[in-house]
């Protein structure tokens, strides 16, 4: 790993009004695992987001090449709607690590521009991701493998908001005392052709560190590995 190596990831932001409504989904979850005696790490507000594509430790030098794939990828994509809505966990209620809200995309825009994504990723040197695209918003984590149903299952059926998803953000995760921060670092707005000026991509040698393919969660705490 190099010095200089960045831990990254890409996101759609969600509205003001659904990061409130998750916010207050996550103080119920948090009193009734009290209550259950599940260790349960939320998530701060702040961080809620809905993951497109991690990829992890990451030289500097590779991040302008990604942020032409970024832009590439949203090329005639057009603002669409999605809606946070009902909670869940992986692997199961039964043995979970990640408690998430899910995402309802009805004109699957987003999940496309995931897919580019992770085709451009992949060109970039990137190891592809084994897992297809699920978008969700991750509330928290178990430090361990345990049940979950009995703190979740009774709130799970909840509408959060929805939002209106017109770009698609670069951001780099640092790890602070207090927890994760996110920074910003290349917003890709969506956009006619006709108004983009990306030149080619440098689709040379990987632009990775060996080390990414061994990370165990991504960013969000969605394993990585095989089910």
């Amino acid at each position: 790993m190099t010095a200089d190596a960045r831990r990254l990831f890409v996101a759609a932001q969600l509205s003001v009004g659904t990061v409130n409504s998750l916010a207050a989904a996550a103080e119920t979850l948090a009193r009734r695992a009290r209550d259950a005696r599940v260790d349960l790490r939320f998530v701060a507000p702040a961080n809620y987001h809905v993951t497109v594509r991690f990829l992890g430790q990451t030289r500097s030098d590779a991040i302008p090449a990604i942020q032409d794939a970024l832009d590439a990828a949203v090329v005639d994509a057009t603002p669409h709607k999605l809606r946070t809505t009902r909670l869940g966990a992986f692997g199961s209620l039964d043995k979970a690590r990640v408690v998430w809200a899910g995402v309802e995309e009805p004109t699957g825009q987003l999940a496309a521009i995931a897919k580019r994504v992770e085709d451009a990723c992949v060109r970039l040197g990137f190891v592809p991701e084994p897992r297809p695209f699920h978008a969700h918003v991750t509330i928290a984590r178990l430090r361990e493998t345990l049940p979950v149903r009995e703190v979740v299952l009774p709130v799970a059926e909840q509408m959060f908001g929805d939002t209106r998803i017109d770009a698609i953000t670069l951001f780099e995760s640092e790890t602070k005392s207090q927890g994760s921060v996110y920074r910003e670092i290349h917003r890709s707005a969506f956009k006619p052709a006709s108004e983009c000026q990306t030149g080619p991509l440098n689709l040379g040698a990987s632009n990775t560190s060996s080390e990414h393919s061994e990370d165990v969660d991504s960013d969000d705490g969605w394993p990585r590995g095989p089910r």
